[in-house]
C-alpha cells in the first residue's frame, strides 16, 4: 500500500502544494482538513495521524520527535517524516514524492525519518 500523508500545522503548506503538483494521486492531507487548528497538542496530532492510518509530515524537530516516542510505547503509528525547514520546497516535494512512488507504507510504521 502507498504512504498516506498527513501533514501537521508546522508543515510548510507549500510543500504539500508541490508534493501534489508532481503527482496530484499523492494522498497527502492538510491539518485544518483534519480538523487540527494552531494550538492542537502533538499527542492529539499523532493521534488523529494514526487513526486514519498517515505518516506525519512536520517541520517540528523540537517537540515531535519526543512526543513521538512517547506515542509509540503504547500505540502503532505510521510513521512520522520530519523536514528540514531549510530545505528548498521543490527539494522536500521531490523527497516526498520519492517516498511516495518508490515505497510502501508499511516501511515507516513507528519510525522517523528526516529529510536533510
Amino acid at each position: 500500500m502507498r504512504v498516506r500523508f498527513q501533514a501537521d500545522n508546522d508543515l510548510d503548506g507549500r510543500i504539500i502544494a508541490a508534493t501534489k503538483r508532481l503527482d496530484p494521486e499523492i494522498d497527502f492531507r492538510t491539518a485544518p482538513s483534519l480538523g487540527l487548528h494552531l494550538g492542537t497538542g502533538d499527542e492529539q496530532v499523532l493521534t488523529l495521524a494514526a487513526a486514519d492510518g498517515r505518516v506525519l509530515v512536520t517541520h517540528d524537530r523540537r517537540t515531535m520527535p519526543d512526543h513521538f516516542e512517547r506515542f509509540i510505547a503504547g500505540n502503532t503509528s505510521p510513521g512520522m517524516i520530519v523536514v528540514s525547514q531549510s530545505l528548498p520546497i521543490g527539494r522536500a516535494a521531490e523527497w516526498l514524492h520519492l517516498i511516495w512512488a518508490a515505497s510502501e507504507a508499511a516501511e515507516y510504521v513507528n519510525s522517523i525519518y528526516s529529510l536533510p
